[in-house]
This record gives C-alpha cells, sequence and structure tokens, in this order.
C-alpha cells in the first residue's frame, strides 16, 4: 500500500457526503436552545489558545442532558485537512425552562494540520457549537451555531509554542 492519504476513507474527509450516523446522533426527551456564542479573542497570536463561550437553554418540559459539541474548520488550509474536526466536548445536565452558561478553552494544538510535522498556520478559522456536527439533518430539532476568528503570525512547528 502507498497511499495512506484518509481522502475518501473516513467521514471526515469525506466530500459532500454525510455519514449515516456522525457523532451526537441521537434523540433527546426534550429541546435545547444555544445562543451567544462567543470567541475571544477575535484575532488570536499563532501559539495562542482560543477561549469560547455559549449559553445552552433547555426550553423542554422536562430535565435532561445534553452533549455540547465544538467542531473547526480550516477555511483557507495549506495541506488536506478534515471537514471540520472535534476540538472540544462536555455532557451538561439542564433542568427544564433553565439555561447555563458553557465555557471552554481551545488549545493551539487543535489547529495544527501535519506538514512533515505539525504546524500552526495563520489564517482564518470557523468554529462550531451545539448538538451535532454542523450541516447535520436529523429528525429532532438541533442547532448549530458558527463564528469566524483569525490567526495572526508566522506559520511555526507546533513544538515551537
Amino acid at each position: 500500500m502507498e497511499n495512506y492519504t484518509m481522502e475518501g476513507r473516513t467521514y471526515r474527509y469525506y466530500g459532500q457526503e454525510a455519514p449515516l450516523y456522525p457523532f451526537g446522533y441521537g434523540l433527546s426527551y426534550t429541546t435545547f436552545h444555544y445562543r451567544d456564542l462567543v470567541l475571544s479573542p477575535q484575532v488570536l497570536p499563532i501559539c495562542a489558545n482560543l477561549s469560547v463561550s455559549v449559553v445552552l437553554e433547555n426550553t423542554g418540559l422536562r430535565d435532561s442532558e445534553e452533549v455540547v459539541q465544538l467542531y473547526l474548520r480550516w477555511e483557507q488550509p495549506s495541506v488536506p485537512v478534515p471537514r471540520w474536526q472535534l476540538v472540544a466536548f462536555r455532557r451538561v445536565a439542564v433542568l427544564a425552562g433553565r439555561d447555563t452558561k458553557l465555557l471552554f478553552q481551545v488549545p493551539a494544538e487543535q489547529r495544527a494540520v501535519w506538514a512533515r510535522d505539525w504546524r500552526l498556520e495563520p489564517g482564518t478559522f470557523t468554529l462550531f457549537a451545539g448538538g451535532q456536527q454542523p450541516g447535520q439533518e436529523t429528525r429532532a430539532p438541533s442547532e448549530v451555531l458558527s463564528a469566524q476568528f483569525g490567526v495572526a503570525g508566522a506559520a511555526r512547528p507546533l513544538r515551537g509554542c
């Protein structure tokens, strides 16, 4: 075997074809609403971590749990990368009719790309937050919020940070 690329071999690298059962697939006994996605800072130095906050509200009639998922998409990568990558998740219990603000740290390592070694590159990125993958179609209503941020500075090896 000479071709070790993952292109066409895992759902992370499929074109527009969605996986049959993506991460987060399933039903809940209630409904959730996401709002107020905030990324800080809006432009990161190349080696900095990203702070993320999002509000999750249980809009249903039952207490329940939700798995909040954060995905990252590179907008102009220099090498092949997944369509999006899971960078954080957390299971959260929310009482019916209540909301909670969640805080996440997305470390710089999550933005690294493989180009003969792990490298951090400048550019524009999109972060998605929700109860499912971006673009996923399900029978149960769920939403995914998105926001863009930038990374400034010269590309550098990850081990140099």
